[in-house]
């Protein structure tokens, strides 16, 4: 893949996180605010994002998100191919929602 492709992929990565955050906090702001894992503060500022500052995030040319694949215990649960898949994500859930929201540095 060319640093052009990357770069085109990040862009669109960015934007639809973007959006989609943008979307969850208006629809749920709590619920949007514990599956993005920002804080209220960051929430604010995502919901607030005209369109044009969207598109000018989005052309960025680093990920805007943040995956939560830092805790291999957290990424054994939520890849795991056992029976109870239920109480697995649950911890999963449980275990992503104890680490600290991002805040403005």
């Amino acid at each position: 893949m060319k640093t052009a492709d990357i770069h085109n992929e990040v862009k669109e990565l960015n934007l639809a996180y973007l959006m989609l955050a943008q979307q969850m906090i208006r629809a749920d702001r709590d619920a949007a605010m514990y599956r993005l894992g920002v804080s209220e503060e960051i929430a604010d500022l995502l919901e607030r994002l005209t369109p044009g500052q969207i598109l000018k995030m989005a052309a960025n040319n680093m990920l805007l998100c943040r995956f939560r694949f830092d805790d291999r215990l957290l990424v054994g649960l939520l890849s795991s191919h056992e029976r109870d898949q239920g109480m697995a994500k649950t911890h999963a859930a449980i275990l992503a929602a104890a680490k600290p929201v991002e805040a403005i540095a």
